[in-house]
């Protein structure tokens, strides 16, 4: 999996950050009913995880993963509060270590265009969800202003296309997918269930 660039990850350390993921997107894109057993792919420090477990008590376990050994640490941080419900693990999306069907939901916030293997990434998402279970998350469109600002950057991304999730999870056999504009810097959510 690509790893942020060095300004991304700066950003993502930030209270601005913190501010804009708590207050303009997880109301859009955090999913009802969230509860039980959730695993984060890419899970950048931290920020939305713990805001998730803020906002919703009913998760019993929260495992937040993420290639990054810089933002793992981090997020080891950000998540000690939590360190009775919540792990975080060095993990490559794009290889999920976890038994098939061993979670009730999988998210995914802003991640998706820094893994070059996408497809794969999903893949073995749906592959570790429950049946029932719930994968749901949000992400940059393949756009040309995401393009440039990626370029900028000098990130390693594959932009998203809002069709082609809704095709792979479709492909994938998920059920009910639904892939939504949120509103936000051009953002769209996306759900599906196994």
């Amino acid at each position: 999996m690509a790893r942020m660039s060095d300004l991304e990850s700066v950003f993502c350390r930030t209270a601005l950050w913190r501010a804009w993921a708590r207050r303009a997107v997880l109301p859009r894109v955090l999913p009802r009913g969230l509860s039980g057993e959730v695993l984060e792919i890419g899970c950048g420090s931290g920020a939305m995880a713990a805001e998730v477990l803020r906002s919703v008590p009913d998760i019993e376990r929260y495992v937040a993963t993420d290639v990054d050994p810089a933002m793992v640490a981090r997020a080891r941080r950000e998540l000690g509060e939590f360190a009775a419900r919540a792990e975080v693990l060095e993990v490559d999306a794009a290889g999920l270590p976890f038994a098939d069907a061993s979670f009730d939901a999988v998210v995914s916030w802003l991640m998706l265009h820094h893994t070059i293997t996408w497809e794969q990434v999903l893949a073995d998402a749906a592959r570790v969800l429950r049946p029932g279970g719930l994968l749901a998350g949000y992400d940059l469109p393949d756009s040309r202003q995401s393009r440039v600002v990626h370029r900028l950057t000098r990130s390693t991304v594959r932009m998203v296309a809002a069709d082609d999730l809704a095709a792979e999870l479709r492909g994938l056999g998920l059920s009910d997918v639904e892939v939504r504009p949120l509103g936000v810097a051009g953002a769209y959510g996306f759900s599906a269930r196994r």
